[in-house]
């Protein structure tokens, strides 16, 4: 094999991939180790970061076997946003990670949402983006005040990709991109907002762009002396792995959770929305769902089959008969809801449905959630997406892309390397090695498709039903979780 190879790591939810490319975007070799996650108690959803670093050496050894170092141009590392590490000054973990799913810091994020005005919002980030429960200002928050003896030998809260860098680099840092909800548009921290809780400030990372070569991996780690991209979160490092990095350009995700997104330099402030600020010509406006793929392995685990049996369920449930509607809202809701006291809900079930009509609501259902979301981006950015291209995981499923298709009444442009995430990365990483000129021309050169799935017109009427009945049964079960739901969101 010939240089340059790039490689992309994805520290995800589920899993830490990394993969070895060409310049073309040519897969040459991958790993994957799974990650566990751990729910010790209500709300609570934790991961340890000793294990993201482990998985990442052991994906760089592998990907690096046989080859020669002096023909890689560079890594690059995007994981999961809103989950955050507290980190000692010597670089070691002080607690569990605390997930983007974790529920616990609801409380202090309602206060402070409910200290920053409107007005505050749109200077802040173009629309009224709201502090919710993974803010990492919640975050730390709720550490203050539960662990007092943690906050005090904290030196850095990190998102994961960042935890991993400082240790292959020594190096502390984060990305403009993955910190946007401290963020303004101008690439810098809101030091008015940080403000509001005492000893942020000087506990999270200098910011670096997504291009910049923030150090080289250190002597005796796989891959030593190898120059390490800053690169972002896994949302923003997918929409580039999928493509979608021009004006008018719309991506859509597929993993633990569902991410959707439309690159657009217009803005209108639209409730629900994120609209990150303009990095290297790149505009993008998007939202996280909070369960897609760990709706069908909730689903998978009550019946005991994995996800490629659940989409065979789904396609062997009769489309003449109804099935029944389904909320994913298992951990709350993200975008463009943002209620984390919604829960989930079968409506309409008979006696005659079975396990295919319960695969196949799952499905269904994860896409209306998608098709809520898109309603609002396409309001943020004054695009009407025609076509999304489609990765992540849950792109694998011929039957789920189909539905998401009709349900959206959209087309779906299936990418040939799904794991947007490390493709993205690795892209970053040769733009910050200069191998592509533009983050652009690492796309174009990187995302290919591999499959167009069309809507089907003759199902429009029946999934445009769905969509309004799912719609309704949010609004009529709001609040029925278990917590008034109105105190905790705005509306």
């Amino acid at each position: 094999m010939a240089g340059p190879f790039l490689i992309g790591v994805d520290v995800g939810t589920t899993s830490v991939k990394t993969a070895l490319f060409d310049a073309g975007g040519a897969l040459c070799a991958q790993s994957s180790s799974m990650i566990e996650t751990a729910r010790p108690a209500q709300a609570f959803v934790e991961q340890a970061p000793e294990d993201w670093i482990s998985a990442t050496l052991s994906g760089l050894a592998k990907v690096l076997h046989g080859v020669s170092l002096d023909a890689v141009a560079g890594i690059g590392l995007c994981s999961q946003v809103n989950t955050h590490v507290f980190v000692d000054a010597n670089g070691q973990a002080l607690a569990p990670a605390i997930v983007w799913q974790d529920g616990r810091c609801a409380e202090e994020a309602a206060k402070l949402d409910r200290l920053v005005s409107e007005e505050a919002r749109l200077k802040w980030w173009g629309a009224p983006l709201p502090i919710d429960a993974s803010h990492v200002l919640s975050r730390i928050g709720w550490m203050t005040r539960a662990h007092s003896d943690i906050w005090r030998r904290t030196r850095w809260v990190m998102a994961p990709k960042d935890y991993c860098l400082l240790q292959l680099t020594g190096e502390a840092c984060a990305d403009p991109l993955s910190a946007f909800g401290v963020v303004d548009s101008s690439l810098r921290y809101v030091d008015e907002l940080i403000a509001l809780v005492p000893g942020a400030a000087e506990r999270l990372p200098p910011l670096r762009d997504p291009t910049a070569t923030i150090g080289r991996v250190r002597a005796g780690l796989p891959g030593a002396g190898l120059p390490v991209a800053a690169a972002t979160m896994d949302a923003w490092a997918g929409m580039v792995g999928a493509g979608a990095v021009r004006d008018g350009d719309a991506g859509y995700l597929s993993g633990t959770s569902e991410v959707v997104g439309i690159v657009s330099q217009q803005r209108v402030p639209t409730p629900g929305v994120i609209a990150f600020p303009n990095c290297e010509g790149v505009m993008l406006h998007a939202g996280p769902t909070q369960a897609g793929g760990a709706s069908v392995a909730w689903l998978g685990a009550l019946l005991g089959r994995n996800a490629e049996e659940i989409s065979a369920l789904a396609a062997k449930s009769d489309l003449k008969r109804p099935a029944p509607i389904f909320l994913p809202h298992l951990q709350g809701e993200r975008a463009p809801l943002w209620d984390i006291a919604a829960r989930a809900s079968f409506a309409g079930l008979d006696a005659s449905m079975g396990a295919s009509e319960l695969a196949r609501s799952v499905l269904e259902g994860v896409a209306y959630s998608v098709r809520l979301l898109l309603g609002a981006l396409e309001a943020s950015s004054a695009v009407a997406a025609t076509r999304l291209r489609h990765a992540g995981g849950g792109a694998h499923s011929g039957v789920w892309c189909q539905i998401r298709a009709d349900v959206l009444g959209r087309q779906i442009d299936r990418v040939a390397n799904l794991d947007a995430g490390v493709v993205g990365a690795a892209a970053l990483a040769g733009t910050a090695a200069h191998v592509f000129g533009s983050i652009q021309g690492a796309a174009g050169r990187m995302a290919r498709i591999e499959r167009t799935f069309e809507p089907n017109v003759a199902m429009r009427e029946y999934y445009d039903e769905g969509f309004g009945r799912y719609t309704d049964l949010y609004a009529r079960l709001k609040g029925f979780g278990g917590r008034e739901s109105d105190s905790l969101v705005r509306p």
